[in-house]
């Protein structure tokens, strides 16, 4: 983690080639009533950490924990239930923008964007675009890893459905696949007896189109597995297919 090293010793890693930074983006939401409002953050460093041991030569940046979540005034989406921080996509754009800056200055050269949310991944590589285009005769470049969110969408998705999971139980928030997610990373999150107790819960408790009833962290161990092989593979293509300067 960048923020457990001292100056120096950041720049002896980046002397030595560590010049990769992984930038974990998460959010601060609601996620039903069983879910605690900090899951994209805590769920985002924890797989960045993971991605990074497995690039063996990058470290994470702090997370980005204030994020586009709708407008506040009239409230939309999340920001109708109580807990929910939302700022404008041009300030969290900037957001970017500035650490990305930063970064460069101090000597990295790949500056990896992963969100675990989706409501900003145009964000992410509308400011990676802009900042390659920019910076296209020196040696940094930004990659937003938009693998990573879509791996949720799609490949742990179909891995849920071929080992017994029903597509009325997925969801795409709060749900099964949501909520399995974070018994893998962090049980403390989830409290699974809300779930246990509840009636079925819907939109009006924050959970969209899924049951977590059957959620499990051997599910979301296969989320895990897929989220960081597939992101770190992703990120050393990228390496590999830049042009040298």
């Amino acid at each position: 983690m960048l923020e457990d090293q001292t100056w120096t010793e950041l720049r002896d890693l980046i002397k030595s080639g560590t010049t990769t930074i992984i930038v974990p983006i998460g959010g601060v939401e609601q996620s039903g009533p069983a879910i605690a409002l900090g899951k994209h953050d805590v769920r985002v460093k924890y797989l960045a950490a993971k991605i990074a041991e497995r690039l063996g030569n990058a470290l994470v940046a702090p997370v980005i924990s204030y994020v586009p979540e709708g407008s506040i005034d009239p409230p939309t989406g999340h920001m109708k239930f109580p807990g929910t921080i939302s700022i404008s996509d041009k300030v969290f754009e900037q957001l970017l923008d500035s650490a990305a800056r930063s970064f460069k200055l101090h000597g990295f050269t790949t500056i990896v964007l992963i969100g675990d949310h989706g409501g900003y991944q145009a964000d992410e590589r509308l400011v990676a675009d802009r900042l390659n285009r920019e910076w296209g005769n020196t040696p940094a470049r930004v990659f937003a890893a938009l693998d990573y969110y879509e791996i949720t969408q799609g490949a742990y998705v179909e891995k849920l459905l071929s080992s017994g999971a029903k597509s009325s139980e997925i969801g795409t928030h709060a749900g099964l696949a949501d909520t399995s997610l974070m018994l893998a990373i962090d049980p403390s999150m989830v409290r699974m007896d809300r779930i246990r107790t509840a009636p079925k819960l819907g939109a009006a408790d924050g959970v969209y189109g899924g049951d977590p009833t059957r959620s499990s962290g051997e599910l979301g161990q296969i989320g895990v597995d897929l989220i960081v092989n597939g992101t770190t593979d992703a990120i050393r293509e990228f390496i590999a297919n830049r042009r040298p300067q």
